[in-house]
């Protein structure tokens, strides 16, 4: 069992926000893989399935961004997993928009929903960032309305597009084969292009 994890707030107000990019990711992953419908556990929304020969257990902490990290630690500890087993999908900053990186341990940049697993788990899990880029260099101002800002119509068809790469080459992932998965989305994208 894996436990993959989408970042976001709950409510409808925050659906298109950027910084629910992970919950789209969970949505759609869902979806392109016939998941089971979504039920609440662990303070989560989950969604049980396959992807590939992996039985995958998708979750979408509804605890907002801040206590997402005892959410997630809830599903871990219910299935005696560690964080191995864990994958995390979030909005990343520092990466430019719609670009996916895949990377285990690492920094926070700041964010919330990193923070409250990384203080619930410790940092070496499995994350899945997903690009949204910086408002600008010097800008800490603009950081949080951009984070938590809607898309912008222009950006609705690459971001369908993006997260629809992420669920077509999930199997990569499923199977450890990260750069594969990230190798696989860059060239479906430049198609796309």
């Amino acid at each position: 069992m894996q436990i993959w994890v989408g970042l976001g707030n709950p409510g409808a107000q925050y659906a298109l926000h950027r910084h629910n990019v992970g919950f789209m990711a969970a949505d759609i992953l869902a979806e392109t893989h016939s998941f089971g419908p979504w039920s609440k556990k662990f303070r989560s929304l989950v969604s049980e399935g396959r992807i590939g020969r992996h039985r995958v257990l998708l979750l979408k902490p509804q605890t907002f961004m801040n206590d997402s990290g005892d959410a997630v630690q809830q599903a871990l500890r219910f299935y005696k997993l560690d964080e191995d087993a864990l994958t995390v999908f979030h909005d990343e900053l520092d990466l430019a928009p719609f670009k996916v990186k895949v990377r285990v341990g690492g920094g926070l940049a700041g964010h919330n929903g990193l923070r409250s697993i990384n203080a619930a788990l410790g940092p070496d899990f499995r994350r899945v960032r997903i690009g949204i880029g910086h408002p600008g260099p010097g800008r800490k101002d603009l950081v949080t309305p951009h984070v938590l800002g809607n898309y912008a119509k222009s950006e609705m068809e690459p971001l369908s597009d993006m997260l629809s790469a992420i669920a077509t080459e999930a199997d990569w992932l499923a199977d450890g084969d990260d750069a594969r998965f990230m190798s696989e989305i860059a060239l479906r994208l430049q198609q796309d292009q």
